[in-house]
């Protein structure tokens, strides 16, 4: 492996911004775009009137309610390095796209509003962090507006998410109070909507130098009175610690007014991991810089181009070097082909990709041949770890309106379903099909891209909330074990799976037939 190809591999960041919806994910992952120079303009989700949309939101649905349904991919370079921002979903009925997303980054930036303070899916979405044993960092948001006392939230992260945390800055002030941030880290303080420069420096006692109205307010002194309790009670900063995700280094900011955003990213990037391997399901860690190409499809989009019906497999490069027209194999089947169309992403903005390296995130063109979780690589022969998925709770039966459109429905639903946007069934016989999800929010979504993707317009029955089982010994499954509350369907893949009407009626079975073996997805 050359030493240029690994210095190219050991300046790539991947990180994945995580929130609770309405936080201000998309306004800072616009932000960061911005000083990247990836944009000149950032537009934020609140600006409906003005047509301005965020970079990171393409899809319709996404700007008509102003929210993230979908993982977008964003690159940009920044003090030497290469950063891919992976932008998730926040609503939690798209949990399991950022699951998936999740498993396609290095590092992780936990947006906190601090008003809010920590909300269930933040709580969610850092289990999965944790679980996986990867950085995070913490932006605590909206410090312009009036919120939760620093020290609260500081208490919260360490109680309610079990992490310990180190304020690398500290907030003088807040709301229409809002004097700026203490930067502990870098010994400065950088001032809020200041005339007079970016940053002010600090004496060996840690206080302004020269005279400034802020020295004499409140706010500072008690910014001062917090920060020194902070140094004798506080955590020490490691470095080591940030690394394995034991302690999550802390930044106050306000992205839509663009402060200590920069100051957040040049810090990040000083901490953050460059690319690390992937367990193979033979249980052995890749080296990124050791091995000849690989990496894994974590998601599947259809028609980010309408007019021209596209499919885009995004792909994680776990492994040495991509080449566009190089020959690879798809383990899953054994198949090889040359990739002729990759692309890189700033949103809806693409770009073709010549070469990439572990730690980008790429797109191939998809005509049909690959599957999320899927492995492609060159050479070596290797399958990394399967990406989970949910076991859905809400089931529709779904028919089109318009008979006549049949062909167009199911081209619809195989390329959505593909995607792992909704989960797949059909009844046995009559092959009625029957989709799951984990939130109702999937369904309208299905339901508006069938008729601004497809042109089918269709018709949704409720089954209601089931609690879904798949079999182990499925050979032992008779048709007759089946009933009103106990539906058997077949899964995308063919497998059986009952759909229990509750918890009640799933021990009911269980007790009845105590030889089938169920189980649950995650």
């Amino acid at each position: 492996m050359s030493q240029q190809l690994k210095q190219e591999i050991d300046r790539r960041r991947t990180f994945a911004i995580i929130s609770h919806p309405d936080a201000g994910k998309t306004t800072l992952t616009e932000k960061l775009l911005l000083f990247g120079g990836a944009i000149r303009d950032a537009g934020t989700v609140k600006a409906k009137k003005t047509g301005k949309f965020a970079t990171s939101d393409w899809m319709d649905i996404e700007k008509q309610r102003g929210i993230s349904v979908t993982s977008s991919v964003m690159q940009f370079d920044y003090d030497g390095k290469r950063v891919n921002i992976l932008d998730t979903p926040g609503h939690q009925d798209f949990s399991e796209d950022t699951y998936r997303t999740l498993m396609a980054v290095d590092s992780a930036v936990m947006i906190i509003d601090v008003a809010k303070g920590i909300e269930a899916q933040t709580i969610k979405l850092f289990k999965v962090c944790r679980m996986r044993g990867i950085p995070i960092f913490t932006f605590i948001n909206k410090m312009d507006r009036q919120g939760k006392e620093p020290l609260e939230l500081m208490e919260e992260l360490e109680e309610v998410l079990g992490i310990e945390s180190y304020a690398m800055n500290w907030p003088i002030g807040m709301g229409k109070e809002f004097l700026g941030i203490y930067d502990r880290y870098n010994n400065r303080v950088e001032p809020f909507r200041s005339e007079t420069g970016r940053f002010m420096e600090l004496d060996e006692d840690g206080q302004l130098i020269g005279d400034h109205p802020m020295k004499e307010t409140s706010y500072y002194e008690q910014a001062l009175e917090d920060i020194e309790l902070l140094n004798e009670a506080g955590n020490d900063f490691s470095a080591e610690r940030i690394a394995n995700g034991e302690l999550t280094p802390v930044f106050f900011g306000s992205a839509l007014a663009n402060f200590g955003v920069e100051t957040f990213l040049e810090t990040y990037l000083q901490f953050a991991p460059p690319p690390q391997g992937r367990v193979t399901q033979d249980e052995e860690v890749v080296n990124p810089v050791e091995e000849p190409f690989s990496g894994f499809v974590f998601k599947i989009q259809a028609n980010m181009n309408p007019a021209h019906r596209d499919r885009i497999a995004f792909l994680r490069i776990v492994t040495g070097k991509f080449e566009r027209g190089m020959n690879v194999t798809l383990a899953r089947t054994g198949k090889s082909f040359k990739v002729a169309q990759s692309t890189q992403f700033l949103a809806d903005d693409r770009e073709t990709v010549a070469e990439a390296v572990a730690g980008d995130i790429i797109g191939l063109y998809d005509v049909g041949n690959y599957q999320i979780g899927d492995t492609v690589t060159v050479g070596k022969k290797l399958q990394y770890e399967a990406l989970p998925q949910f076991t859905p709770e809400l089931f529709m039966k779904v028919t089109a309106k318009n008979v006549m459109k049949s062909k167009h429905f199911h081209k619809g639903i195989l390329q959505l379903v593909q995607e792992g946007a909704i989960q797949y069934y059909k009844t046995l016989h009559l092959e009625e099909v029957i989709l799951g999800a984990v939130g109702q929010l999937q369904f309208e979504v299905f339901e508006h891209r069938m008729k601004n993707e497809y042109n089918v317009e269709v018709r949704m029955e409720p089954v209601g909330t089931k609690v879904a089982r798949w079999i182990e010994n499925e050979q032992d499954v008779k048709e007759s074990m089946s009933g009103p509350r106990s539906m058997l369907v077949k899964d995308r893949h063919d497998n059986l799976v009952f759909l229990f009407e509750n918890e009640f009626a799933t021990r009911w079975f269980q007790d009845k037939n105590p030889d089938i073996k169920l189980y649950s997805l995650l």
